[in-house]
């Protein structure tokens, strides 16, 4: 374009100045403490002899200030378990996490199992928002104010023996005999799910609300789709990772603000966590 010959040696250098910043990243240490960790994954094409499609799991954590910062950046296979999984809450344990209150995520395979070995006392939460998105892709669009209208009543439900009652009545309702997929949907995440109703409604604000997160994921999905595939996973970690650093600015505290009421969150936090929070 500028009539300008750039040679593969110059950009090599150009970008080991962005892998040694990435690496830095990567490894600074982190809180001792976390209220809540989102965990969730987005997909990349990567080239390795062919083009292929892997995860990228990005970590998410929110603060004592309820400020929120990208933990760290992991690029994964295809099959998913506890032991592929161990990677990511140990490398967070080993840079200083040493407790959690609550993760978050996306009913990935494998992660409560990896989060209760490195974290004991942590609860694994599934994403309401995202089993909500899950059950309407499953429903033709016409159906869909019936649905979350149904939805909604299991997951506003006072008590889990409540929630149960309204999931009964969708799978008896003539819209859950329409979508039985649906059903299955909220009965294989039953048991992360049943978490969330035992929380005061401070917490379910927090952990129910996705948007910081999902900001940052659209973000990266719009960074690595003007690019197509790369040519190696280092390579797209260095995308990612330049993305990130433009979305967490450390100084604008009042962007990276979750809401205005994570005050009353992180009281609810202190009181239902047995004040495992006041550390300091």
């Amino acid at each position: 374009m500028y009539g300008i010959e750039v040679s593969p040696d110059l950009i090599s250098k150009v970008t080991d100045a962005v892998t040694d910043k990435l690496t830095s990243w990567q490894n600074r240490p982190l809180d001792a403490v976390w209220p809540i960790i989102y965990i969730d994954a987005l997909r990349i094409q990567i080239r390795s002899g062919s083009v292929a499609s892997k995860p990228v799991y990005l970590a998410v954590g929110v603060d004592m200030d309820g400020c929120k910062d990208v933990l760290g950046l992991w690029v994964g296979d295809e099959g998913e378990g506890a032991t592929t999984w161990m990677t990511v809450p140990s490398e967070l344990r080993n840079r200083g996490v040493e407790d959690v209150c609550i993760v978050a995520c996306d009913g990935l395979k494998g992660l409560p199992d990896a989060v209760t070995a490195t974290w004991p006392r942590a609860t694994v939460q599934t994403c309401v928002v995202h089993l909500i998105r899950a059950s309407l892709r499953l429903a033709s669009k016409q159906h869909h104010p019936a649905l979350v209208a149904s939805l909604k009543a299991i997951y506003t439900a006072s008590t889990e023996q409540a929630a149960e009652q309204a999931l009964q009545e969708f799978a008896a309702s003539e819209l859950g005999q329409r979508y039985p997929a649906v059903l299955r949907t909220w009965q294989a995440a039953w048991s992360e799910f049943t978490p969330y109703l035992a929380f005061p409604p401070e917490i379910r604000k927090v952990v129910y609300s996705t948007n910081l997160i999902e900001s940052i994921n659209a973000r990266l999905r719009k960074t690595t789709r003007n690019r197509g595939h790369f040519p190696s996973e280092q390579a797209a970690l260095k995308v990612l990772y330049l993305a990130v650093r433009e979305l967490i600015n450390p100084k604008a505290r009042d962007v990276n603000h979750v809401a205005a009421h994570w005050k009353k969150a992180l009281n609810q936090f202190s009181l239902f966590f047995e004040y495992r929070l006041n550390t300091r």
